[in-house]
């Protein structure tokens, strides 16, 4: 799989793991000079707090366009620090 925004691979694995229709790529699989960490934070009930990346690619940047799981809850240990992408972030 491969994730790109702007033209440009962010992502590649051929071992994402796929939960609620994204795929979570491994954390050693994203190409971390285009992620800066980002302030936003969300909850899921069964997954657990999320943490987001911002995007950053030739000055445009695509704020929380990336997020993961640091610490998941039981249910969502294999996904605990894979990536998983939105907001025009195209995967295929």
């Amino acid at each position: 799989m491969k994730a790109t925004w702007h033209n440009t691979t962010i992502a590649e694995s051929n071992d994402t793991v796929v939960v609620e229709g994204n795929h979570y790529f491994p954390a050693g699989s994203i190409k971390r000079e285009y992620f800066r960490p980002s302030g936003r934070h969300t909850h899921c009930p069964w997954k657990g707090d999320a943490s987001y990346y911002d995007i950053a690619i030739d000055g445009a940047v695509n704020e929380g366009a990336a997020w993961y799981y640091p610490e998941p809850k039981e249910a969502a240990a294999n996904i605990k620090d894979c990536v998983a992408f939105w907001k025009g972030v195209v995967v295929e």
